[in-house]
């Protein structure tokens, strides 16, 4: 067993002037590790999850009760994320996505329209930019703040156990606790207090580049009714989707997540076998309040989500630099240490990430349109399969070079399939219709005509 050195870790996190809470939530990790537990979930463990309510069968009487206690809810957006994946350096919010409107005009719009607070959970890298952003709504401004933040914890040195040293950047030292903290945060934070003293008992909780989650009159009101602690959104898993997470459910009946980092080599085929284990998590989250609060109080704050154990080298874009360990908890995971904690299984639409240029490509296109109530949707004259796109990443990977190549999205609402190889650069008006491949082998970039139909 390892050397435990956690008065290091202290020594470092007080130094940040980080709260206990924090710390002590990181010991409780921190000496999992130590003791050698990996966060892993055989399958001999879990069994696969049956009989799930689905949201097209709940009685329209939850609508009601939905609007009935609609003034008691909350909208709170995961907002933590810089998009560096598509070559951002900001909020991945803060990218323009339809008609000149960001994810957050967006979910600002939404707000709006559904006269619900909006509260964002930032990181110290997205909260400037985006606070700046919402500015410009007024009608957002309440007694409740607009944001909270999220802490930071340090990265753990994976062979001598101690917090990694970095001297070319010590902001490398640190990493996101994953979205389970927002739990601590939301109690570190005083903002679950101030939720509470403003009579608000619902959260309803999602990712910002989910362009699907807005909030559900007939999910708050089955919320409500049934008085459930917490409630996750899940859909069919498809071929897509076999290598992330699913739900589901320990011998005893409590749901549980599965993570693809929590799961053993030898249970890969079971982990990826999507009839088998049939639901993937949205991360989609509603919250009674009142509830989470009593559990964080009986707990001293600690909900003792399931650790996930991230290998990785301190700097990600160095892969000969040192190895580390970097501790994180999942925000759905609660849903297998809350009693009574349930699941609903919700249409595809209700999850509608943008993480991938050819994500980003479609949404811009006229194969989503934007709703009176700002919901992006998929155009209702769309009357094919759902779309597919796939491009060239020597090309297309970055957010800027699609601005440079397609600055104007062709129209994808007849496209049954889109893929680019190469160098190409779109004009205006371009029509794809069908299958269509566009492949030019040639160093010089090929151009695409306005007003030009593909087929």
């Amino acid at each position: 067993m390892p050397n435990n050195n956690f008065e290091l870790f202290k020594i470092k996190m007080k130094s940040e002037q980080l709260p206990e809470i924090v710390v002590d939530n990181f010991k409780y990790y921190y000496n999992q590790l130590i003791n050698g537990e990996s966060g892993m979930l055989a399958e001999s463990e879990i069994l696969p999850v049956e009989n799930l309510e689905s949201l097209e069968n709940l009685s329209d009487n939850y609508q009601d009760q939905g609007n009935a206690v609609l003034q008691k809810s909350v909208l709170i957006k995961l907002n933590g994320g810089l998009g560096t994946s598509m070559g951002l350096s900001e909020a991945k919010s803060l990218l323009k996505i339809k008609n000149e409107f960001t994810f957050l005009d967006i979910i600002a719009k939404q707000t709006e329209y559904s006269k619900t607070p909006l509260v964002l959970m930032n990181s110290f890298n997205t909260q400037k930019k985006s606070l700046e952003l919402l500015n410009k709504y007024s009608q957002l401004k309440s007694n409740i703040p607009l944001d909270f933040l999220q802490h930071k914890i340090p990265k753990i040195c994976a062979e001598t156990y101690k917090p990694i040293s970095y001297s070319e950047n010590s902001e490398l030292e640190w990493c996101p606790p994953g979205h389970g903290e927002i739990y601590t945060a939301l109690v570190t934070s005083g903002m679950l207090r101030t939720l509470l003293e403003n009579n608000i008992e619902y959260a309803f909780i999602s990712n910002s580049d989910n362009l699907g989650a807005a909030i559900d009159l007939k999910i708050l009101g089955y919320v409500s009714q049934n008085n459930f602690p917490f409630l996750m959104e899940v859909a069919d898993r498809t071929e897509a989707d076999k290598k992330g997470g699913h739900l589901a459910k320990l011998s005893n009946g409590q749901l549980i997540l599965r993570e693809a980092a929590q799961c053993p080599e030898n249970d890969i085929n079971d982990f990826q076998n999507i009839q088998k284990h049939k639901y993937f998590n949205t991360n989609n989250i509603w919250i009674n309040l009142k509830a989470l609060k009593k559990l964080m109080e009986e707990n001293n704050n600690i909900l003792g989500l399931p650790m996930i154990v991230n290998k990785k080298t301190v700097n990600p874009r160095e892969p000969k630099s040192a190895k580390v360990f970097q501790l994180e908890t999942a925000m759905g995971s609660a849903i297998s240490t809350i009693k009574s904690a349930t699941a609903l299984v919700v249409p595809r639409t209700r999850f509608a990430p943008v993480k991938t240029t050819e994500d980003l490509l479609a949404v811009r296109s006229d194969n989503y349109i934007l709703t009176e109530d700002f919901r992006v949707v998929v155009n209702p004259e769309r009357k094919l399969k759902p779309l597919k796109i796939s491009l060239d990443s020597n090309y297309y990977k970055l957010v800027d070079d699609l601005d440079n190549r397609i600055p104007n999205p062709p129209s994808l609402v007849q496209c049954e399939e889109l893929t680019i190889k190469g160098n190409f650069k779109f004009g205006s008006n371009i029509k794809i219709v069908g299958k269509v491949k566009l492949e030019n082998l040639k160093e010089i970039q090929e151009i695409i005509r306005e007003n030009t139909t593909i087929q």
